[in-house]
């Protein structure tokens, strides 16, 4: 394909038609069983924590009853109760109204820090790279959870400063990706095209190198939802994530250890709450991986 066929007016025809066999085989693979089930998971979940608050008052939740203290599921309780008479259904339907939220707005926030860094890393090279690359480098050498604790333990346990924690610490992952798949953009014939065109760097990268990158980072965003259900649960559970009343998975299961053993209802209903959510998403991201990363396809 010459340099003149890739500029002509054709050319978004065909970008059009690769979008509708994309479609067609993402649509393919998510009526598949994998996709599927993931598909199904991910969206009661979605449904809970967006139908929770409108239906489910906070005040139920929040409700004690002594009376009813660690009661097994009953037609009154149907996912029984916890160590203050509350019922453990409106806590879980809530608590997914305040995982779900965090993880999607600390993974939104991930991406608008990682996003420029890679794209910026691979498309200019040179020191800016050297200089990106280290600041990646420095922060991937944490685990995630670690350094979502430390910075949760520095900055003080509430909501917001959980979200600031999981979206920074999950940040350089996907700088990383977005780095790698930015060079591979950068190395194509249609970029020096652009360039030998005088087309300037921003707009190379708003309208050939972004469009081109995003099949990665919406599988990783998906992948990276699951992680930060996980990475709030353990950081609730361990005191430095959401803090009472709220509801939170987390904070659900830091309750029940001393009940494990007369109620373990208490810590499996929000256990099972957070194992769903995460195989849904992982599921998801895995059908969507297979459907939008080529490469990964070829190698395996």
């Amino acid at each position: 394909m010459t340099t003149a066929q890739l500029v002509t007016p054709a050319a978004p025809s065909e970008a059009s038609r690769n979008a509708q066999r994309t479609r067609k085989r993402i649509a393919n693979a998510l009526l598949n069983t994998k996709g599927l089930i993931g598909l199904t998971l991910v969206i009661v979940f979605t449904l809970m924590a967006i139908l929770a608050p409108i239906f489910v008052p906070e005040a139920l939740s929040t409700k004690i009853d002594v009376t009813a203290r660690l009661s097994p599921p009953t037609a009154a309780h149907l996912l029984g109760t916890d160590q203050l008479g509350r019922d453990l259904l409106f806590r879980v339907l809530l608590g997914a109204h305040t995982s779900m939220i965090i993880a999607v707005v600390a993974v939104g926030l991930s991406i608008a820090l990682g996003l420029p860094l890679g794209v910026l890393s691979g498309y200019f090279k040179g020191w800016v790279d050297l200089g990106l690359s280290r600041l990646v480098d420095t922060l991937l050498s944490f685990p995630a959870i670690l350094l979502a604790l430390a910075i949760s333990a520095v900055l003080g346990p509430n909501l917001r400063n959980t979200v600031l924690a999981i979206g920074i610490a999950f940040a350089p992952y996907l700088a990383r990706i977005v780095r790698g798949e930015t060079l591979k953009v950068t190395s194509l014939p249609y970029i020096e095209a652009a360039r030998s065109q005088g087309a300037s760097d921003m707009r190379i990268i708003r309208k050939y190198v972004l469009p081109n990158i995003m099949a990665p980072v919406i599988v990783q965003a998906t992948i990276s939802i699951a992680f930060a259900i996980l990475a709030e649960a353990g950081l609730s559970f361990l005191g430095l994530g959401t803090q009472p009343p709220t509801p939170s998975w987390g904070l659900m299961i830091q309750a029940s250890r001393d009940y494990l053993d007369v109620a373990p209802w208490t810590a499996l209903v929000p256990g099972l709450a957070v194992a769903l959510a995460v195989l849904g998403l992982n599921m998801l991201g895995d059908v969507l991986r297979d459907v939008l990363d080529p490469t990964f396809n070829s190698d395996r």
